[in-house]
C-alpha cells in the first residue's frame, strides 16, 4: 500500500499544480518500507507538473511531475465526460475529466485517472487493476 503526503496549489487561470509528495510504501503490517517516489519541486533539480489543466481538452499531453530517475509521470486527457461511482458522497458523478496517465521510467504501467471539477481525483486504476477510490477529503493540515 502506498501512503503520500501531496502539495497542489491553483493558479490564477485555474490549472492545478503539482509540487511534489511525500511517497511511503507500507507493509501489511503498516510499516514503511520504502520512500522512493519521494520529490519537492525546487530541490535535487525536481520541477513542479500540471495535475489538472484549467481548460482540457482531449488530445492534451502534459507533465505531471518530474525528477530524473524518481517522478516522471505524464498525462493525456481521454475524455471529458466520463460517469465515476466511487464511496464518496454523493457516489455516481457526471462529466468526470479522464486522464491516462503513464511514466517513462515505468514502461507498460498505464493508468486511467479521474478527477470532478471541485473536488479532484475521484479513482486511479491501477494496471493490475486495483481501484484507488476517493472514500474522504482530510483538509487537517496538521
Amino acid at each position: 500500500m502506498e501512503d503520500t503526503r501531496d502539495w497542489f496549489a491553483q493558479d490564477n487561470a485555474g490549472n492545478v499544480w503539482y509540487f511534489g509528495e511525500n511517497t511511503t510504501l507500507v507493509d501489511d503490517r503498516g510499516l514503511p518500507v520504502d520512500l522512493s517516489g519521494t520529490w519537492t519541486a525546487g530541490a535535487n533539480g525536481a520541477q513542479p507538473g500540471i495535475i489538472m489543466e484549467a481548460h482540457p481538452a482531449i488530445g492534451d499531453f502534459y507533465r505531471q511531475e518530474f525528477l530524473l530517475g524518481e517522478a516522471e509521470d505524464l498525462a493525456e486527457v481521454s475524455s471529458l465526460t466520463e460517469t465515476v461511482n466511487v464511496p464518496f458522497p454523493p457516489g455516481t458523478f457526471n462529466n468526470c475529466l479522464k486522464t491516462t496517465e503513464s511514466a517513462p521510467i515505468a514502461p507498460g504501467d498505464i493508468s486511467p485517472k479521474y478527477y470532478f471539477a471541485g473536488v479532484g481525483n475521484l479513482l486511479t486504476v491501477e494496471p493490475n487493476g486495483d481501484r484507488s477510490e476517493l472514500i474522504r477529503i482530510d483538509t487537517n493540515m496538521e
